[in-house]
């Protein structure tokens, strides 16, 4: 076919936000590199293009124009217009749809293990319903405060807009300083606390930067999918151990894996059984990592949500050995959609936790840091935790009020004293698969407690099965109304 009839046959639509010079442009490109029109062939004179494709003139040349500029073409005034000599290329293929089309080149074995340690995590997705877990109440959240303190720093921004500190904006974390300090023992300075993109940043930075491939890793199970994901994605040989009603077993642990390199714990509240971490384990645990030179990353999601007395001294509180890393996050307190998290690390781990952070992102978003140090400044931040203390206080009550009026007989509880959520233990022989299906049918979303045994678990951390149940985006009537709902699933049949 001669390049007159190739270019003659492009198809131009007109009438369209894309203009036709761009549009032509695209043709011939994709032409070229499939191999339609070949190194050397000479384009027709513009004034001859244009009219067999009814376009002007201008349009044709600016076509060329961009083309000769990217290298597509060559050629000089009075020779002609040749598609370049230098160009290879590709051979032309059959036309994939976008259902068959498979990845160029498969990932790395490190890409392999960041996409299986995200297999089993879920997120949530769709219209806020009971009984979701884990979700700080949007509804209370000072919105208008927060917009009006962004704005300000709007308005007048000053020389922190530009590359910040990767360790974060100064004046938030003196400020987070004082406020672990006082709140949950954290013996620290301002200069300790690295401000990251989320906790799952932080434990993702920590897991890189202190993990080598093979590293045995101490996890809770059941416990949180999401904070292993970082350890699998780092090549860690995760090891996990049980959890009783004093916390992670700690004994097992040693017995089982004396060598371990990590430990990942959450001693103030565990997900998803709600237990605390006895004072006898915590120190064990510390004698432990200390004698083994082993790190322990205490993740503290949502410890300031305690509702049988003041929150608790954190594990990092107890650390002599500087052995410990504790990891923060305001997605809970404040709203998750702000993506801001802490690491308080050891003196000496400071400076590779920074120089690890500016590798991975340079620094975190500066204006979201800007308005969370004037939000606590200004009293809002300790207003706001103390309210919404109240409220999941009254849902958690109005929760276990509806459980031992419909459920008494059919779940057993566990403990609630803290947390954002609560787990039940079913008495009888549910199947917690065909549950949380048939509450999903009735628009009630469950998360099943199987959900967070991990994938390498041994049998010794078995559990007995029942549901997590999130209370504190609810109000009472919403959860009341989930209850009934989920009574009638877990009724016998007629």
């Amino acid at each position: 076919m001669l390049v007159t009839d190739i270019l003659a046959a492009l198809p131009l639509a007109r009438g369209t936000p894309d203009p036709l010079f761009r549009q032509l442009y695209a043709q011939i490109k994709d032409a070229i590199l499939r191999g339609t029109l070949g190194a050397g062939m000479q384009l027709p004179p513009t004034r001859e293009l244009a009219r067999l494709l009814s376009v002007s003139r201008q349009t044709v040349l600016n076509a060329y124009d961009q083309l000769s500029a990217e290298g597509y073409l060559s050629g000089a005034v009075g020779k002609g217009t040749f598609i370049s000599e230098h160009l290879v290329q590709a051979a032309p293929a059959p036309q994939a749809t976008q259902a068959t089309q498979a990845p160029m080149r498969p990932l790395s074995a490190r890409g392999e293990a960041y996409c299986a340690a995200m297999e089993s995590v879920g997120f949530h997705q769709g219209k806020l319903r009971p009984f979701r877990v884990s979700m700080p109440s949007l509804d209370l959240f000072p919105f208008d405060v927060w917009s009006r303190l962004e704005g300000r720093r709007w308005r007048h921004p000053d020389y922190h807009m530009g590359y910040s500190d990767p360790a974060g904006y100064a004046p938030l974390r003196e400020l987070l300083c004082v406020y672990l300090r006082a709140s949950r023992g954290v013996s620290c300075t301002p200069e300790q606390v690295v401000i990251t993109s989320g906790s799952q940043q932080g434990l993702f930075l920590l897991s890189q930067l202190l993990l080598a491939p093979g590293d045995e890793v101490w996890v809770e199970s059941p416990g949180y999918q999401g904070a292993s994901a970082p350890l699998f994605a780092a090549g860690a040989n995760v090891r996990t151990v049980p959890v009783t009603a004093d916390g992670m077993d700690v004994a097992y642990g040693i017995a089982h894996y004396p060598d371990a390199r990590m430990v990942l714990a959450t001693p103030s509240h565990q997900l998803p059984l709600g237990v605390t971490m006895s004072l006898q384990r915590r120190l064990e645990l510390l004698r432990w990592a200390a004698a083994k030179r082993a790190w322990i990353i205490e993740d503290d999601y949502d410890s300031e949500y305690r509702y049988t007395g003041p929150p608790l001294a954190s594990l990092q509180s107890l650390d002599r050995a500087g052995c410990v890393l504790y990891v923060g996050t305001l997605s809970k307190v404040l709203f998750p959609g702000l993506r801001l998290g802490y690491i308080v690390a050891p003196p000496a781990l400071v400076e590779p936790v920074v120089r690890a952070k500016a590798v991975m992102d340079r620094h975190t978003a500066i204006v979201p840091q800007m308005v969370l140090a004037d939000f606590i400044a200004d009293g809002h931040f300790g207003r706001h935790i103390r309210r919404m203390r109240d409220a999941y206080g009254e849902r958690r009550r109005a929760l276990l009020d509806a459980i031992a009026a419909r459920l008494g007989e059919t779940v057993l509880v566990g403990p609630s004293d803290a947390g954002l959520d609560l787990a039940v233990h079913f008495l009888g022989g549910h199947d917690e698969a065909t549950v949380v299906a048939r509450a999903l049918e009735q628009g009630i979303e469950t998360r099943a407690l199987a959900y967070y045994a991990n994938r390498s678990a041994m049998p010794a951390c078995a559990f007995a099965p029942g549901l997590l149940l999130g209370f504190s985006s609810l109000t009472p009537a919403q959860i009341v109304h989930g209850i009934d709902v989920l009574a009638k699933v877990l009724s016998p049949p007629p």
